[in-house]
């Protein structure tokens, strides 16, 4: 079913343009996006399956283009090169954010930029954001995998890493597929190891970011380096 065949009160193009986009719900805006349903599924049922089953607009910004061929509805070519589109222009967007600014000046921003890229992996995944001496975003770099509830981190990689894009500090950052954002010990442990062998190269270490789906946790803020 097309936005034209759906009751005036429901069609989000004309809520947008009456109350602005800040008025639509995460479903309506995607709705706007995908334009049409498919047989037995208007648009808004479209959006409402695509943000369920990846588990809102921070699993959907992780999706694949296989990931979303598998929902019906989104085996056509142009409706999912249109959203993957978006989705990568929502992280590039977030990306420019993060280097124009000091990371100090957008806590949540980092939180949530980690969030868009492993908040809901379903293996473990160590990444670091390099920083430059303004403590701006210079990239984001996944280093390691793990399984569901581990990963290898090798201090060495980290610090070759660093020096090859002349970093001043570094954001650690990993998820937890279990849901639970508590740091564990060797959590901890690693931070202390990965800060010990950084501090050699003169690269501090600022935070590090412990994500799952729709939460984090920020070892800085909790006094915890």
């Amino acid at each position: 079913m097309a936005f034209k065949d759906l009751p005036e009160h429901a069609r989000p193009r004309e809520k947008l343009i009456a109350r602005g986009a800040a008025a639509l719900a995460d479903t309506e805006l995607l709705a706007l996006l995908l334009r049409t349903g498919v047989a037995g599924k208007n648009v808004l049922q479209l959006a409402q399956e695509l943000h369920e089953r990846f588990g809102g607009l921070a699993g959907l910004l992780q999706a694949s283009p296989e990931q979303l061929r598998g929902v019906r509805g989104m085996g056509g070519a142009t409706k999912r090169a249109e959203l993957v589109a978006v989705l990568e222009l929502a992280r590039r967007a977030m990306a420019e954010q993060l280097s124009q600014r000091t990371v100090f000046d957008a806590p949540e921003a980092v939180r949530q930029y980690v969030q868009m890229h492993i908040g809901t992996r379903p293996h473990e995944v160590f990444a670091v954001l390099f920083l430059d001496a303004q403590h701006r975003l210079i990239v984001l770099e996944e280093l390691f995998r793990g399984t569901l509830t581990q990963t290898s981190v090798y201090p060495r990689e980290v610090v070759l890493r660093a020096l090859h894009h002349h970093a001043a500090a570094v954001v650690l950052a990993h998820n937890h597929p279990s849901g639970s954002i508590e740091p564990s010990r060797a959590d901890e442990t690693l931070t202390q190891t990965l800060r010990a062998a950084l501090s050699l190269v003169d690269v501090r270490v600022l935070d590090h970011v412990i994500v799952s789906t729709g939460r984090s946790f920020s070892m800085a803020e909790r006094g915890l380096l």
